[in-house]
């Protein structure tokens, strides 16, 4: 994974420098970090709580790249949380999804029966479906390289920065499918001197994890080279077993190195190469079945929720790897040019059980593989006057492909195999204009060109060994097709400082990903399932203010918006008629722009700090989201079917106390507890007789002690879901042709205890 630095400095003027709140008018971005929520993931509360020893007593800020320019979270004029490497340790954050709930309105889990495939939505909007042919909704980016595919990229949280989310459609300024939002993982800075850790971590079910980093100048701190290598070995047993073979389910073994290497010529100009290398060799997750399968009626589910009892085998391996070069120049103080050159591969192996049973219902064994080259150009202008921004150019070509095998009832065998290829053109700009002293004006548009290409070959097979074709049997699809997408998404947005402590803002923006193919197509069954699906756009608008009370002790940030969503891309697992004898008793995958949407939302967020040694931290979020069109077989069922992952309440809570404990260092503890309302997880034609995968509203209790006896040395005693809760993240809802009903569950409770040395 590409991990050069993408920060850029830029001197602020003196004017800005003295705001105590940001004075451009996206604001929500900071509005959304200031106040955030849990533990103090913006860097507030570990800044203010720093400043416990120091006598401090005002929540502080960090620096974030959210507009790709380096700028205080008050400036940024978009829907950021940022969370510090501090907040991350603190937080307990082992991967991204246990970014959950410490973000509004964000969900994000691992995709079904994998480890490691990264399923995101931010306010409503995402995908589920990992197949390839279908873009997620939320981008994935590290530093300024975007991953195209979710397999391998619920990344693991080592020797990181920061990591920053960005709410709501962020087209101005990155790169593909950010019409939910953005995901932006930044590396740690190459070091100007020598330094690294090392760490162990052991936990319940045996959990060993085991991390290290050291880096520095190359040569003498004068000699302009600089490299850092990072490693993480990270391992624990399953939470549950396959009751037949006795094999573990839902554990983890991942191995994963970074590399960089940086040569500075001076101040001026520099040049950044990243490697990065992850094997995630964990088998496969535990499903449960939510109900018995009328094909095997006498098999009840099990009691326990993780348990299996699987006739596949427990492969499900992930091996990816990037490189990246990234050039910097600074030809004047006003000026910086930042050139980005990236490629990514990716391979996995996984075998999907979903009746999860030893009988031989519905086993599919899958191959993915992809690839990616991406160019970005961008220069940024700040002379400290009334105007700066940023403008840029951006290539991407992929490919995405691989082959999945059915075998249903060990009496009908299929395979989908085929490739998408992916060229995307895009040109953005995102500027800023103060108007007077207190009203500023922030303009922005992207103009994307992308081509795809699909080539399909879907057919039947006379076994499992899928080398005999069927005879007589229809080829489900084989088509070479391509389709042009073009898309211009404009941003605009007023922010008002009413005084030092309080912003009021405004904005419009537009969010485009683009359309496709379904490669699991059933073109003589359905036909239209060969014809290419349309691109999705949300025009979302947004109000809300910003405001700092007592001194900055307090940040309160309220935000309001109404998102108009078209041309909705969905999977739904359904059925047809095979035979024509009237009875559905075929599986298909289907996916179509199936509505329109309207999703309203309500979001708080706030920090407090009401001494030097306590924080009081949270975040508080409102959704609905209904379908306003949804068109199955040519009938409006918009008022049967609920939005995917759209919890109507959510929200967080946390608690902590940090002081000095003289020679014996400092000490910090926290409780937290989170909550989320009923969910829905899948998306499934409720008039086709398929029940969704839904979970009820549950909460969450996490705490955790850290204890730095000096500088060099950090224990940390952590535990997550200390009531064992029984949540659902997501599932497989397939009985009408396969008896299939299944769900995924969230880890259990689990505890570890940390050593870290520092040098």
């Amino acid at each position: 994974m590409s991990r050069h630095q993408s920060a850029v400095r830029h001197p602020a003027p003196a004017a800005r420098k003295r705001m105590i709140l940001p004075r451009s008018s996206l604001s929500l971005a900071v509005s959304t970090v200031l106040a955030f929520g849990l533990f103090a993931p913006m860097g507030y509360a570990q800044d203010a709580a720093a400043g416990a020893e120091s006598g401090q007593n005002t929540l502080d800020t960090i620096t974030v790249t959210a507009r790709k320019r380096e700028e205080t979270l008050q400036e940024v004029p978009i829907a950021v949380t940022a969370f510090t490497a501090d907040s991350l340790d603190k937080l307990n954050v082992e991967d991204l999804s246990d970014l959950d709930a410490q973000v509004p309105n964000l969900t994000l889990y691992a995709a079904r029966g994998s480890n490691s495939t990264i399923t995101a939505y931010i306010r409503g909007v995402g995908q589920s479906d990992p197949l390839w042919g279908v873009d997620p909704g939320v981008g994935l980016y590290l530093d300024d390289v975007y991953i195209a595919r979710p397999q391998g990229a619920l990344l693991d949280v080592f020797d990181v920065g920061r990591v920053e989310v960005l709410r709501g459609p962020q087209g101005t300024l990155y790169g593909k499918n950010t019409i939910g939002g953005a995901i932006k993982y930044v590396s740690k800075p190459l070091p100007s001197a020598f330094d690294g850790f090392a760490s162990l971590t052991i936990g319940n079910y045996n959990q060993r994890d085991i991390k290290a980093a050291v880096g520095g100048p190359i040569g003498g701190e004068d000699s302009g080279l600089r490299a850092r290598i990072a490693v993480a070995k990270l391992d624990r047993d399953g939470f549950g077993e396959n009751i037949n073979t006795g094999a573990q389910v839902s554990d983890k073994d991942v191995t994963a190195v970074r590399f960089n290497l940086g040569a500075y010529a001076g101040d001026d100009f520099d040049v950044q190469f990243a490697f990065d290398w992850m094997d995630d060799s964990s088998g496969v997750r535990g499903a449960r079945m939510l109900a018995p399968n009328r094909f095997a009626p006498t098999l009840q589910p099990l009691d326990d929720r993780y348990d299996v009892r699987n006739g596949m085998p427990n492969v499900n391996d992930t091996t990816l790897k990037g490189a990246s070069v990234a050039v910097n120049w600074r030809p004047n103080d006003n000026l910086t040019v930042k050139y980005v050159a990236a490629k990514r591969e990716s391979e996995t192996e996984t075998n999907i059980d979903f009746d999860t049973l030893p009988n031989t219902l519905a086993d599919v064994k899958a191959f993915y593989t992809d690839e990616q080259v991406s160019h970005e150009l961008q220069v940024n202008y700040d002379a400290g006057g009334r105007a700066r921004g940023v403008v840029g150019l951006y290539k991407f070509d992929g490919r995405a492909g691989g082959r999945v095998l059915n075998n249903f009832f060990g009496l009908v065998f299929g395979d989908t195999q085929g490739d998408m290829f992916t060229e995307s053109l895009a040109a953005y700009a995102d500027w800023t204009f103060d108007l007077t002293d207190k009203l500023s004006l922030d303009v922005g548009a992207r103009f994307t060109d992308e081509d795809k290409r699909a080539d399909v070959l879907n057919r039947f097979y006379t076994d499992g060994t899928y080398t005999t074709l069927r005879p007589a049997a229809p080829i489900a699809a084989d088509f070479d097709k391509s389709i042009n997408f073009k898309n211009t998404s404009p941003k605009i947005s007023l922010g008002y400082q009413l005084n030092d402590d309080i912003l009021i803002y405004g904005l419009a923006s537009r969010g485009f990903k683009s359309g496709g193919y379904n490669i699991r197509a059933q073109a003589t069954a359905v036909p239209r399932s060969a014809e290419p699906f349309n691109d999705e756009q949300v025009d979302s608008f947004e109000v809300g203010s910003k405001m700092a009370f007592f001194d900055q002790r307090l940040f309160l940030n309220l935000s309001a918006f109404h998102n108009i969503y078209k041309d909705i891309q969905l999977s739904v697992f359904t059925s047809y008629d095979s035979n024509g004898d009237g009875t559905d008793d075929a599986f298909f995958g289907d996916f179509t722009n199936a509505g329109e949407g309207t999703v309203n939302g309500f979001e708080v967020e706030y920090q407090w700090l009401p001494t030097a040694n306590w924080l009081v931290s949270g975040n508080l979020a409102w959704l609905d989201a209904k379908y306003d069109r949804f068109l199955y077989a040519g009938v409006d069922i918009a008022d049967e079917q609920t939005f995917t992952n759209a919890p109507e309440f959510s929200g967080a809570v946390n608690l902590e106390y940090r002081t000095e404990l003289g020679s014996m260092g400092n000490l910090s503890a926290r409780v937290g507890y989170s909550y989320q309302d009923d969910v829905v997880a899948t998306t499934e034609i409720i008039r086709s007789g398929a029940v969704p995968i839904t979970q009820d509203g549950y909460g969450l209790i996490n705490a955790g002690v850290i204890w730095k006896p000096n500088t060099s040395w950090t224990l940390s005693l952590q535990g997550s879901n200390l009531a064992d809760e029984e949540y659902l993240t997501t599932g497989y809802s397939l009985n009408a042709a396969l008896g299939v009903f299944t769900g995924f569950y969230g880890p259990p409770r689990q505890y570890t205890l940390s050593a870290r040395y520092d040098f």
